[in-house]
Order: C-alpha cells, then structure tokens, then sequence
C-alpha cells in the first residue's frame, strides 16, 4: 500500500491517520476534510486522481497539523518510529515536515524493522532532512524544484539558508547540479527535478528531459510540484519502474495543465480535476509506444 506523510498548516490538526478520499475539492482522512490548495492535500489528492485511473485502493495517510513551529512534525514523527514497524507499506512518500535529523534517524530505525524495506520517496521538508543527515543515498526518489536542487548540490551547506548563492543561479545549468548532487552523496537513487523543463536523472546521468506541453500559466499557479510528486507516486505504487513512473508522470501533470486552460488565478485544484483524463491518456500512449517497439510489431 501506498503511504503519504506530511502536515497541514493548522495547529489544531491532531495526528490523523486513515485512508484518503477525494471529494470535490477536499481530501477526507479519519472523517477530517483537508482543502487541496497546496501542500501535502494536494500531493495526496493527484495522488488519488491517479491512483483511481489504475485501479488502485486509497492511499493511507498520515498527517499532522504544524505552522512552521515544529511540534506537530516531531509528534508526527515520534508516532512513525513506534507504528511503522508493524506496518506493512510497499512506498512511503515524505512531504512537508519540519526537518529534524535525530528524529529523522529514528523513522528510519523504524522503516528498517519494517518486515520488508518499503520504496521511499522524498520532497519538501523531508527531502532537506534526508540530505542534512547524510542519508540521502538511502531514499528511492526526491522530487526537488530547482531551488531545492541547490541545496542537494551544495556539498557545504549544512541548511538550506546556507545554500550558497551561485549554486541559487544556476537555472539554466540543472544538469551539473544533479551531477553535484551525486557527485557528493546527496542525492537519491533516482531525480526528478521539477522546472520549466523536467529532468529525470540517475548517478549515471540525465534519463530523460520533458518539456512539453508547456503551459507559461501554470508557472505563478502554487501546488503543481505538489501534484507532480502525488502522480510518480501513484504510478511507483503501481509498480512502475521509477525512472519510467517520473517520466510518464511529468507528461501527465504537463498535460493536466494544458487540459485545466490556466490563468494566473487558477488554483491548483482545477488541474486536480485534470489529473484522471490526463493520466488516462498519456498511459493509453505510453502502451503504444511501448507496443510499437516490440519486436515485429506494426
């Protein structure tokens, strides 16, 4: 089963655990609605969107109120290091929590007495801790924007207010940042950066570049690297592989945007709503080129 760990920005949020539904333009765990403007609501909804044109169950989720003071994050993270040993989750998605490297370390004690070691996959919050620790090798997936690339490439930073400024202008030169990224151990087994451009990428290299369609509206429009991550989860559950999972599912946040017709009032939610027909059809035309490079097909 998929699994999806953040926050909320509510206080009030009490650790809340339970599989999500997507109703209307809210996500429901444990009878609790969450609007899926952005953040962790929003990942867990593209999530759903996906998941539901595969045949997937609900994912679980597991969220916690925190505004930026931290309590809520190590209330959260103190409940995985007791519960996730006796969980029997296949992927893990870390999303927005507030970084703490010791209890990082402890979650994943936890994940390692898990009866097999889950798929993990990281951004936001998680994915700087996972850095910050020195144990970014250990992740599956981070899903960075290109400031948060920054930081992975920087081999001195110890925070992201450290990151240092030419490593921050470095746009057009994504790909030597990935290659600091691993050259320095700071990166996952597999990237896929979010940008004007998306590149997946390996230690090898750069595994694929997508740049189309592309939507200038979609850039003011907050939460779309949130969905994009909701997707290539989706779609790891699914048992895709992961370099394939982070190429199909930037074409299908692409394409959901395109099919959303954004201005810069759009809110993320409109292209939520987008999610299923687009995957729907970029997966239709990933089976036939896949079809067409068979051996003797026509």
């Amino acid at each position: 089963m998929l699994a999806i760990i953040g926050t909320v920005p509510d206080a009030a949020v009490p650790i809340t655990v339970g599989p999500a539904e997507l109703v209307g333009e809210e996500v429901v765990v444990a009878g609790r609605a969450f609007a899926v403007n952005r953040g962790t609501p929003a990942l867990l909804a593209a999530a759903i969107a996906t998941g539901g044109v595969l045949g997937l169950p609900p994912p679980m989720a597991y969220l916690v109120g925190d505004i930026g003071l931290g309590d809520g994050s190590r209330r959260l993270y103190a409940h995985l290091a007791a519960t996730l040993p006796a969980c029997d989750h296949e992927l893990l998605v870390f999303h927005y929590l507030q970084p703490d490297v010791d209890w990082h370390g402890r979650v994943l004690l936890a994940i390692g007495e898990m009866r097999r070691r889950p798929l993990l996959i990281a951004d936001a919050g998680y994915m700087y801790v996972a850095k910050m620790s020195g144990q970014a090798e250990d992740y599956d997936l981070f899903t960075p924007d290109v400031g948060e690339l920054s930081f992975l490439a920087d081999d001195q930073a110890p925070h992201p207010f450290y990151t240092r400024g030419f490593l921050l202008h470095m746009d057009g030169e994504v790909p030597e940042m990935i290659a600091r990224a691993y050259r320095y151990g700071n990166a996952a087994r597999n990237l896929l950066v979010k940008g004007k451009r998306d590149y997946v990428a390996c230690p090898t290299g750069i595994l694929a570049e997508i740049a189309a369609p592309s939507v200038a509206a979609m850039e003011p429009v907050g939460g779309t690297g949130d969905t994009l991550t909701g997707i290539v989860a989706a779609l790891v559950a699914s048992r895709l592989p992961i370099p394939r999972a982070a190429e199909a599912a930037a074409r299908i946040n692409r394409l959901a945007g395109a099919m959303a017709r954004p201005t810069p009032a759009t809110q993320v939610g409109e292209l939520i709503a987008c999610i299923a027909p687009a995957a729907a059809q970029a997966l239709a035309d990933l089976d036939l080129r896949q079809s067409s490079a068979q051996p003797g097909s026509a």
